[in-house]
């Protein structure tokens, strides 16, 4: 699964806003969850980043997007 949640990050990162949403969207685990709701920060609705980041028990972050990205991808990436 965890290619899946790479995938829509180099998707969002390389302006793919729609093909990331359609990827992620399909996937309900806790990194999903928050990759939705940084797609949601992205598109600037954070009404929306927020629901999805409280369904993990987080806040939304207060780090500028691409820290957010880069944080989203080491939780993706393998050790």
């Amino acid at each position: 699964m965890a290619s899946e949640h790479i995938e829509a990050l180099d998707m969002v990162a390389n302006g793919d806003w729609d093909g990331a949403h359609q990827l992620i969207q399909e996937i309900h685990d806790e990194l999903a969850c928050r990759i939705h709701g940084y797609l949601h920060i992205v598109e600037g609705d954070f009404g929306n980043a927020a629901y999805w980041y409280n369904k993990v028990g987080e806040d939304v972050p207060e780090s500028d997007p691409e820290q957010e990205l880069q944080r989203l991808l080491g939780m993706a990436l393998p050790d």
